[in-house]
């Protein structure tokens, strides 16, 4: 939370929800507000979820989200969750890296330095 706290209580930004409706999103799901969002029955939204879709104007993973809004991870979801519902965001899982060769120096070197840190 920030320095100053935060006027409104989490639960008020999920509607009492604890879990989103949809199990969609992972920490590195990359988000992405629709440009052209069909129109939805309530179409008034929460200045969190206003937030979100700034900052969803280029495709942003979900651990990004939450940290720029200072919010928990699980409310992050939730409305993410909501945006989805509402045709606002798409959400996709990252794209993975082209795979390369493992016998390079490099990488070997790389798996020495993680296996070490794993034994600390």
């Amino acid at each position: 939370m920030s320095g100053y706290g935060r006027l409104v209580r989490l639960f008020t930004l999920t509607g009492g929800r604890t879990e989103p409706s949809q199990d969609v999103f992972t920490l590195i799901t990359l988000v992405t507000a629709v440009e052209h969002p069909r129109p939805t029955a309530s179409g008034v939204l929460q200045p969190e979820h206003l937030r979100i879709l700034r900052l969803c104007s280029r495709p942003t993973a979900v651990v990004e989200i939450a940290a720029k809004l200072d919010l928990p991870v699980s409310v992050v979801t939730i409305m993410l969750s909501d945006l989805l519902e509402a045709g606002r965001v798409a959400a996709r899982p990252p794209v993975q890296a082209a795979p390369e060769p493992t016998s390079s120096p490099e990488v070997a070197l790389l798996q020495k330095v993680r296996d070490g840190l794993a034994r600390l």
